[in-house]
């Protein structure tokens, strides 16, 4: 099963981004394969929803972690290999009887092309096939008990089959003759190409594994631990953004007693970048991936639901505050139809004045206090809509981040601290950006004499 996940969702939390490089997914990104790649994007598109193959994916990650081993295959391997096993035209298989004389001068010459582009093709798979039989072998003594040895049994199955034999008989370099070639030819794309693709996943899979290993390792990412839905808890502690090289690690903890999280503070203290930080962990934990804190314990939800940077409906014509609404209302309908949502909103109705936000606020959050079985993090300006929720709910976890003055200075320091926020430093900030001195200013030159 999949977590149900939107595209505002993902956008919020930038997991693909507009440029590759400053997204999530490129954190992870280290394949050395264009089939490792597409799997590793498929992850991240589907996140896990099953807390035995959640616990499974980070197993396997973590055993590579340990393992502490590169991708052991040529990387232009693979662009041949698939080049050729995706040519299935009859007229190109290679046959005995065309071992002519006129072949041979064709091939001292350099002029048979297309026979060499099969022969690089039966070539490389035939050194991926040996490379990963080697690899295997090396491995599969550490692999004994660890959630990779399924995975390494399907494996050797594959390997071990009689027609495997033939292939597994040759050494490295790959040198093949006209004949040779003929006979592999038939054999791997032909006869048996359903399982040389089979083994080339199971080789992807392994691209990936080794890449987000190798992240974890060089970045000091943790591995989550996955609990069944019915806990309804979230646990982690020193939780920062992974994109940050100095942030700041926070501690958060959700329970059925507690599930609400109203988050006041001004603006700068950090609010954004601490939700998001927080929804990233949560998205990557049912990834099975590791993430960036320092430790990490979770219910698995059935979707992840964020509202960071919605932006305006100009298509539909819609207003802010009407896109909000409409967020809300794709939340509830979720809320009906899911048992158990991670639901993140930075700002509730920012888009209206600061009545009916705050109205809405306090009936909003209040409605999603009669939901214990999910978890929510809500954020706000409003002061009075925190001081208004205290009074009538009880399973709220009111948190700031505060703001502290040196002088006329504020200074932010990005750690939670319990309560909610009485900063009001606006005006302080304008003042010492001396906007309303540059405007008098600019008045007077308009005017004056």
């Amino acid at each position: 099963m999949s977590l149900v996940i939107d595209k505002q969702t993902l956008d919020d939390l930038n997991i693909f981004g507009k440029r590759d490089n400053d997204s999530v997914y490129a954190i992870f990104n280290r394949t050395h394969t264009r089939g490792g790649a597409e799997i590793l994007e498929q992850m991240f598109r589907y996140p896990l929803s099953d807390v035995g193959a959640i616990n499974n994916r980070s197993g396997i990650i973590r055993y590579f972690k340990d393992l502490k081993t590169n991708f052991p295959f040529k990387g232009d391997l693979f662009d041949a290999a698939e080049q050729y096993l995706a040519n299935t035209d009859e007229r190109s298989r290679l046959t005995h009887h065309e071992n002519t004389l006129g072949r041979k001068f064709n091939n001292l010459i350099g002029a048979n092309t297309e026979y060499h582009q099969l022969l690089k093709g039966i070539s490389s798979v035939m050194e991926i096939l040996l490379t990963l039989r080697n690899f295997i072998d090396r491995i599969a003594p550490s692999a004994t008990g660890t959630p990779y040895a399924k995975d390494l049994h399907e494996i050797k199955i594959l390997l071990k089959a009689p027609e495997m034999e033939q292939v597994l008989r040759e050494k490295l370099p790959v040198k093949l003759d006209y004949d040779g070639a003929v006979d592999y030819d038939k054999l791997l794309r032909y006869a048996h190409r359903e399982q040389i693709k089979q083994l080339l996943y199971y080789v992807y899979c392994i691209d990936v594994y080794i890449s987000v290993a190798t992240v974890a390792g060089q970045r000091g990412f943790i591995f989550p631990e996955a609990l069944e839905s019915d806990k309804h808890i979230m646990k982690i502690e020193g939780v920062y953004h992974p994109r940050l090289t100095k942030a700041i690690p926070n501690d958060l903890h959700i329970t059925p007693n507690s599930n609400i999280v109203f988050l006041t503070g001004a603006n700068m203290a950090g609010k954004s970048t601490f939700m998001k930080s927080l929804g990233i962990a949560v998205f990557l934990a049912h990834t099975g991936f590791p993430v960036a804190a320092e430790r990490m314990q979770f219910s698995v939800c059935d979707g992840l639901l964020t509202t960071i940077n919605l932006p305006d409906d100009l298509n539909m014509g819609y207003s802010h505050f009407y896109t909000e609404v409409l967020r809300v209302k794709k939340m509830a309908l979720q809320l009906e139809r899911s048992r158990n949502l991670f639901i993140i909103f930075d700002e509730l109705f920012r888009g209206t004045n600061v009545k009916d936000a705050y109205e809405a606020t306090v009936a909003i959050t209040s409605a999603f206090a009669g939901r214990p079985n999910c978890m929510f993090v809500v954020s706000t300006h409003i002061i009075e809509a925190g001081e208004s929720l205290m009074s009538i709910c009880n399973n709220i976890n009111f948190v700031y981040l505060p703001t502290r003055m040196e002088g006329e200075k504020p200074v932010y320091t990005y750690r939670l601290e319990q309560g909610i926020t009485e900063d009001r430093h606006g005006m302080i900030i304008i003042n010492n950006e001396g906007i309303l001195d540059i405007l008098k200013n600019g008045k007077k030159q308009i005017t004056g004499p």
